[in-house]
């Protein structure tokens, strides 16, 4: 009823959901809570698409999450765990955390219910996305029914722990009223969610309950919170006549991390790496948790103004520190169109550091479709056919700043014959903050 049951299917429209997310710049650092609506992906999934794609850099970092959503079908007095050992989704299974619920088994509060659990929607649509972005974790989930706010902040104080827990609190906004009604009912909604009202009342959202436990710890913690999202069931499948309201926040302990801030860390991380090869320099280490998010980058090294090196990551499959220290080192020593850097070239010699967002597909019909959606200036794009890959960063449109020329460069690139049909190739962009020593 909610997302398909073939694991196949169900993938491939996580992939279109969190692909329609649009391309923005590369981000650091990952909200430690958030809010995402519970209906079908065919009328929610675009909404908590927003929320799942501002996770996807804690992908390898958090390890547990922390789900509450509303009670739907069995009265609850408190916040209800399974005795079960798993959930199972058409993508696998998700243990629970054991050690977590023990944690909190002794309040009050924490009741113990499978039938509150067995047919509860709003905890399992969850689960799918979660998958697909965090990959392997474990899980505690509540189903809330009658709980104060203090009820529920406590529970979720006691599990907060640091960066390798997540909080997901799942509700949908009002219901079944005429579109243009509902909007003004949920912007007020979406207003009061932001300025932390802990009052919220179940006809503006039907999760009110765990979603003001959250408000209560986000405020005394002052959280940064973000709208990522927002609309109703009649902006995707459903009619206009009754809509059910949806959005998607984000809530950030320390706030987004500034990339102007993190440009002279990657820059020094970079230089860093290289003078320790070059020179037998040390170099300070530095610590912060976005590093630690899986991350990929290019490190260009110039000359004089004159290009000496450029090595880089399309993928993010290890940490953005050590992915940068990398790239930066093979730059310097391992590009095969120039010699291994030695000492006396160093005083001459500029680092930049490029920091790609994740790559995400293209849908097209043909050439004529694609080049309506590329975006000259902007769009770095890799191209896959035949087992082949290749890439061209933004800097490039810099020197081929016609659409139809950047492609076919592309494909001679990519080693493939002149006339490739673009349509039976696999184009994803993604976005690059460009970092300079200054």
């Amino acid at each position: 009823m909610f997302y398909p049951r073939e694991a196949r299917v169900l993938d491939a429209e996580l992939e279109d959901l969190l692909g329609g997310v649009a391309q923005g710049a590369p981000r650091l650092g990952f909200p430690k809570a958030l809010v995402v609506p519970h209906a079908g992906y065919i009328y929610s999934g675009s909404v908590a698409a927003h929320a799942y794609d501002a996770l996807g850099p804690a992908r390898d970092i958090v390890r547990r999450v922390v789900l509450l959503g509303p009670v739907h079908r069995v009265p609850v007095r408190g916040l209800a765990v399974p005795t079960c050992e798993a959930f199972e989704t058409p993508l696998g299974r998700v243990p629970l955390d054991r050690a977590a619920l023990q944690a909190v088994q002794a309040l009050p509060q924490v009741v113990k219910s499978d039938a509150a659990h067995a047919l509860e929607h709003s905890l399992e649509v969850q689960l799918p996305f979660l998958q697909r972005v965090l990959g392997e974790f474990s899980f505690v989930p509540f189903v809330v029914g009658m709980a104060s706010v203090d009820e529920v902040a406590q529970v979720l104080e006691r599990l907060w722990s640091g960066a390798e827990t997540v909080v997901v609190i799942s509700t949908d906004l009002s219901h079944y009223h005429a579109y243009e009604q509902a909007r003004r009912i949920d912007g007020q909604t979406l207003a009061r969610i932001a300025s932390y009202a802990c009052d919220i009342d179940h006809e503006e959202a039907c999760g009110a309950t765990p979603l003001n436990g959250l408000l209560a710890v986000a405020k005394k913690k002052n959280m940064a919170i973000k709208l990522l999202a927002a609309g109703n069931s009649g902006d995707t499948a459903g009619g206009k006549g009754q809509v059910v309201g949806y959005s998607a926040f984000g809530l950030y302990e320390d706030g987004e991390v500034s990339l102007d801030a993190a440009g002279s860390v990657l820059v020094g991380i970079a230089r860093g790496a290289i003078e320790s090869r070059l020179l037998g320099a040390g170099h300070e280490i530095t610590e912060a948790a976005w590093l630690n998010q899986a991350g990929a980058s290019f490190v260009t090294l110039k000359k004089s103004g004159a290009l000496r090196g450029c090595i880089g990551s399309l993928d993010a499959l290890r940490a953005l520190k050590a992915d940068v220290a990398e790239n930066a080192v093979g730059a310097a020593f391992r590009d095969p169109r120039f010699p291994a850097l030695v000492p006396a070239e160093w005083p001459q010699c500029s680092v930049e550091v490029s920091l790609l967002s994740r790559p995400k597909p293209l849908r097209f019909a043909d050439e004529a479709d694609l080049l309506e959606q590329v975006v000259a200036g902007e769009d770095g794009l890799i191209l896959e056919a035949q087992g082949r890959r290749a890439t061209f960063l933004p800097q490039v449109w810099e020197s081929v700043p016609d659409p139809r020329a950047f492609l076919h460069e592309l494909i001679r690139k990519a080693g493939l014959p002149a006339d490739a049909q673009l349509a039976r190739c696999r184009i994803s962009r993604y976005r690059v903050v460009k970092f300079d020593e200054r």
